[in-house]
This record gives structure tokens, sequence and C-alpha cells, in this order.
């Protein structure tokens, strides 16, 4: 039994970072650096966990392209099982993240992102301990019953599952969407964007309440710089972001926040430890590029 199965999105990250804003000669310009990295949301929580020591696995489709090649290879290095990655006759997705010295960011991304053809059928989900869905609502996990499906075979195996959010490329997919399974969910991890737009509600602790009034047990809204704010049945508190010298890159910031999370859980650590070991992770994480190998 693994530890964690990380299900989602696997990318190969091109980051530019201190791009220039001149030219310094027609059409060129310089930056500090220009790396591939790896990335993805689940890629980056698998790497983060088998950074830290546990038995994970990664479940995700990438293309029989050198994008996959290198992604497949830098995860057997880290120690992630691989297994489950299924190869296909697809372009690999690949971000290119331009990133200021101040470590914002803005990303060009293609219809790669929407892996075409590929979809998780829940006999892919092997036996562990915790199952991430490390980012509902964006592909391969934007089909509500898709996602039911995987959801009610975690159940089933006995597995704490934990889900993690994106904003729907489509626009359409609302959380009422997956109302019946809702309950089903002991950890979820949306970002303040997120929780608003899947609760309508404006304030924080509003939408942490209105996803705990939907039937999930623990919730737990990442708010970037100012933290996390994280509620359940027996408490319900806000935690600051860590200091950090520099910022130099946020990209997977919060894929190692949920990463550091379930590290606690793992550990059998309170609510409120598993939070700062997740505020933790991020503080790491945002000390250099990229959200995968860094």
């Amino acid at each position: 039994m693994f530890d964690v199965v990380c299900v989602g999105q696997a990318v190969l990250d091109c980051i530019t970072r201190g791009k220039e804003t001149a030219p310094y000669k027609p059409n060129v310009y310089r930056a500090e650096t220009i790396r591939l990295h790896t990335g993805g949301d689940a890629v980056n929580e698998s790497w983060a966990l088998a950074a830290m020591g546990f038995q994970v696995a990664v479940v995700c489709g990438v293309g029989r392209d050198l994008a996959g090649d290198i992604l497949l290879s830098e995860l057997t290095k880290a120690g992630v099982n691989t297994d489950r990655v299924r190869r296909m006759e697809m372009d690999t997705p690949i971000a290119n993240l331009q990133v200021a010295r101040d470590g914002s960011r803005i990303s060009v991304n293609s219809e790669a992102t929407r892996l075409p053809g590929y979809s998780i059928a829940p006999q892919e989900l092997p036996e562990a301990k915790i199952i991430s869905f490390a980012s509902i609502f964006r592909p391969p996990l934007e089909d509500p019953v898709c996602i039911k499906a995987l959801l009610q075979t975690a159940k089933q195996k006995g597995s704490i599952v934990s889900v993690d959010t994106k904003l729907p490329l489509s626009g359409a997919l609302r959380l009422d969407d997956l109302a019946e399974i809702l309950p089903l969910i002991d950890y979820i991890f949306p970002n303040e964007k997120e929780a608003a737009y899947y609760t309508g509600r404006e304030t924080i602790p509003e939408m942490a309440h209105a996803l705990r009034d939907a039937g999930i047990r623990n919730v737990i809204i990442k708010t970037g710089p100012d933290g996390c704010y994280c509620c359940n049945a027996e408490e319900e508190f806000a935690l600051p972001a860590l200091p950090v010298p520099q910022v130099v890159d946020t990209t997977g910031a919060g894929d190692h926040f949920v990463a550091g999370f379930l590290s606690g859980i793992l550990q059998q650590a309170s609510f409120r430890d598993c939070a700062t070991l997740g505020l933790q992770q991020a503080a790491r994480a945002i000390m250099h590029t990229g959200g995968g190998n860094s």
C-alpha cells in the first residue's frame, strides 16, 4: 500500500526567470535563467512527498514524446512510482512560465493541457492511505461522472480522500455538479478565488462554512501570502504565511502546501499542526524555481 497516490496533471515547465523589459539587441531579450522543471499539480505533490520519504505513486497521462520521457525519468529518479502513468499518442503539456524577480508569474499554455483522449478509470487507483485528487475541475478531472466514480472508488478502498481544486477551463462546472459525493471528501484545498467561485460567498469564513455545510469534513482555504484558513467540526482558525528571505518563484506553492499538510496526516498530527507543516513546505518551495524538481 502506498502512503499517497496523487492523481492529476503532469506538465513540463519551461521557466524563464528575470526577463529584461527591453531587448539588448533587436528581437533578443536576456533573462537570469531559462530552465526546464517538472510540473503539474499531481507531479508537484508526489515529488514533494517522495522527498519527505513517503511511498508515493502518481496517476497521470503523458505523450510518447521528449517531454514525456523527461517527466518519467525525473519522477523515477525522485522515487515516485510511475507504473500508472499512461503514455498516449498526444502532446505532453508544456507550460511556458515567465517569472518576475518578485516571484510573481504568468503562464502560457496550449491546448495540450486539455489532455485530449485521456481519462482515468477507477481501476487505475491503487491501494493507498491517502488518495489526493490534485486538480478537480481541470483535465483529466473535469467530468463529473468520472470524478464521482473515482471518489467513490477511493472511499471503497478505505483511503482518506483529499481534493485540491482549480477554476474550470470551460467555466461551466460548479460544486453543485458533485453535491451527492461532496460528503466523501475528507480534506479540500481551494485557494480563495476558487472557494469564492464555487460557493458564491464573499468572505473566507463564509466560503469555509459553505463547503462544510455541503458535507466536506475539513476545509483548508489557501490564501497565498496571507497563509491559510482552516475549518472543521472542532475548530476554526487562520494561520499566517511564514516569512522567507526572498520569494523566488510561487509556481507550485499550493501543491507543496497540500503535500506538507498530507505529510502531517500521515504522521497523525493535529489539524493545526498539519496546516503548519503545509505552510512550512510552501515557504521552502517559493525560495526555489519550479514546482517540482526545484
